[in-house]
């Protein structure tokens, strides 16, 4: 199968989850306070920003990594569903990451859960790159190996060091969000020496991790 349909499922979640996050930023009912009410908030907002960029940049990078797969098996499709349902929940760590901090109850645990999700969905993202690795077949015609490979190290820090951060929360919750945050930014940021050589010829796209890769925009 080719990835035409695959990409445009994919796309879909990716849409429907990044545009639910905003529906867990409620309006304040004391409209007599309206500006003290929007700013305590903020836990609300942080969250959306987080997971808005987070959702973006998984995005991204499933793309790049679509634009270098050329055909896809039963086992790709599994996993590629296993890392949408991973994105699809990601509004609900989200509001649960926002209330817990607005509430100033269980912040350790929520943060511990926010990070245990980024993991969980950055080994399902390395799970679909792999197994594509593992079968040439899969991949486009011409597609440099030392470049795949290279983009599978470099998608391989994504869940260590969500990891981190997730440890981290059991012990300072505050820096672990920080953690997140640096990550998910740092992972945007162009990184001219991951340019993509993947076809001969082919347009440059630079890699971040997981659930990350892409750079320019990506492909």
């Amino acid at each position: 199968m080719r990835t035409n349909r695959v990409e445009a499922f994919s796309d879909g979640v990716f849409a429907i989850a990044i545009t639910l996050l905003v529906l867990e930023i409620r309006v304040p009912e004391d409209m007599t306070s309206l500006g003290p009410g929007l700013l305590a908030l903020w836990p609300s907002y942080l969250a959306y920003g987080i997971s808005f960029l987070l959702i973006g940049l998984v995005w991204a990078n499933h793309h790049v990594m679509l634009d270098k797969i050329h055909r896809v098996d039963r086992m790709l499709l599994f996993l590629n569903t296993l890392l949408l349902a991973n994105v699809a929940a990601l509004p609900f760590t989200t509001a649960v990451l926002a209330r817990a901090v607005s509430s100033g109850h269980g912040q350790r645990t929520a943060v511990a859960v926010y990070g245990g999700w980024l993991v969980v969905g950055g080994i399902f993202f390395n799970a679909v790159w792999l197994w594509a690795l593992r079968r040439p077949e899969l991949l486009e015609p011409g597609v440099d190996r030392s470049w795949t490979a290279a983009v599978a190290r470099r998608f391989l820090l994504g869940p260590a060091l969500y990891a981190v951060g997730t440890v981290l929360a059991f012990f300072a919750w505050r820096p672990a969000i920080a953690l997140f945050a640096a990550l998910i930014v740092l992972y945007w940021l162009p990184i001219s020496e991951w340019r993509s050589r993947g076809r001969p010829g082919g347009r440059a796209a630079s890699v971040r991790p997981p659930g990350a890769a892409g750079d320019d925009p990506p492909a």
